[in-house]
């Protein structure tokens, strides 16, 4: 791999995070995909169900069902939006907040492992550029997720 190759250096990152945090997020529904919508949920980033399934780049039908698990798990619920009551909020249960607060510490200590050739002090200097990078605020497409599970795909 040469130093500029830029995509084999992330393929090979993202497989080691994937490596790394998967585990960590094997027990919840719909494992790394609950989990980034667990985080726009607890932090009220998205006012409605179709705005948290374009924010996250998944297809409204998948993201219903989604929903419909981390309900079932208890981890959030769905009200209605008081400025639009056609729509629906996903609202994090005090379980959903306290479930993702234990995921935190420990997505964050997996990911210290996939960026384990860094010092503490290069992975924040990373991560925030990694952030920068992607932009802050950034709508992640399907075309986006789907070259994502493809480069996670066992095998790779």
């Amino acid at each position: 791999m040469s130093e500029q190759d830029l995509g084999a250096a992330l393929g090979i990152l993202l497989r080691a995070y994937a490596n790394a945090v998967g585990p960590v997020l094997g027990a919840l529904p719909h494992g790394a995909r609950g989990y980034q919508t667990m985080c726009e949920v607890v932090h009220e980033r998205q006012p409605s169900q179709a705005a948290l399934a374009a924010r996250l780049g998944i297809d409204r039908t998948a993201m219903t069902y989604l929903i419909d698990d981390l309900v079932t798990a208890g981890l959030v619920e769905r009200r209605p939006n008081p400025e639009d009551r056609r729509q629906r909020r996903i609202v994090a249960t005090g379980h959903g907040r306290d479930t993702l607060s234990a995921l935190c510490e420990k997505v964050t200590a997996a990911e210290d492992v996939a960026l384990g050739a860094l010092s503490e002090q290069e992975r924040a200097v990373f991560r925030r550029l990694l952030f920068t990078a992607a932009g802050a605020g950034a709508v992640h497409t399907p075309e986006t997720c789907a070259m994502v599970e493809e480069a996670l795909a066992p095998g790779k």
